[in-house]
């Protein structure tokens, strides 16, 4: 089992860290992609990135190689597209053009199809119902919980990267046959960020809910794409920002 945190000395005692590692994703055994992540369902973090990233559309088998043990995944090939035209926009900071950004996700992910209908008093409890056991003991991670639209948790995984703890919830979804998520929720625990909103899009959800502040390029992607995002789900209130169509009550 993988150890997801690690106790450290300070000046003033111990404390439990969370671990980060390097996890190498291969295709047919050619490097793709390094990123740094909690250690713990690689696999579905694997196939969660190249689903968003539009270089699968089913699940595939990938395992871990005899080389590099727990910090390399080789994912079986073919991709559906040419590796030499992928291009990947990855975080906020990466000074990416909005409007390139988002031509490259409507590539990938059709507008979300109509539904469900939800309540907010339900939205602005999701954040609560996220089982995050690492991160009570050190606050170093994030999650990222797969729901039904009655509010059921069926599915949560955490990891140092907001964008990895979603990409391995999408992966474990495909695994399970339930992608593309129509009629599904996905809540985070941290900030909406524009990867994040792209994440749920390629995978079909059509609502996505945060305990924090979406920023202005996740809120156009949202709209762009027929979702509904919410933000500052916490102490029973939430904010809906684009979708408001899928609530019970507009109030």
């Amino acid at each position: 089992m993988p150890t997801t945190y690690t106790t450290v000395r300070h000046d003033r005692g111990d404390d439990e860290v969370a671990v980060e590692e390097p996890l190498e994703i291969r295709v047919d055994g050619e490097p793709l992609a390094i990123t740094m992540r909690t250690p713990g369902h690689d696999e579905e973090l694997a196939l969660g990135f190249l689903y968003g990233e539009g270089l699968i559309d089913e699940p595939r088998h990938a395992g871990p190689t005899a080389d590099l043990a727990n910090n390399t995944i080789d994912v079986t090939g073919p991709l559906s597209r040419d590796l030499a035209a992928r291009r990947f926009y990855t975080t906020s900071s990466c000074g990416v053009c909005g409007k390139g950004a988002l031509e490259e996700v409507a590539v990938h992910a059709p507008p979300a199809r109509p539904g469900p209908s939800v309540d907010r008093a339900m939205l602005a409890a999701l954040p609560d119902r996220l089982r995050q056991p690492a991160f009570e003991r050190t606050g170093g991670l994030h999650a990222t919980g797969l729901f039904t639209p009655d509010g059921e948790l069926l599915l949560v995984r955490e990891d140092v990267g907001r964008h990895n703890a979603m990409d391995k919830v999408i992966g474990a979804a495909l695994i399970e046959g339930r992608v593309p998520l129509h009629g599904h929720i996905l809540c985070v625990s941290g900030r909406l960020a524009f990867e994040l909103v792209q994440k749920a899009a390629v995978a079909g959800a059509p609502i996505l809910v945060g305990v924090g502040a979406p920023t202005s390029l996740a809120i156009e992607l949202a709209a762009d794409r027929g979702m509904t995002l919410a933000g500052f789900a916490r102490k029973g209130s939430v904010n809906v920002y684009t979708g408001v169509e899928r609530l019970d009550e507009l109030v």
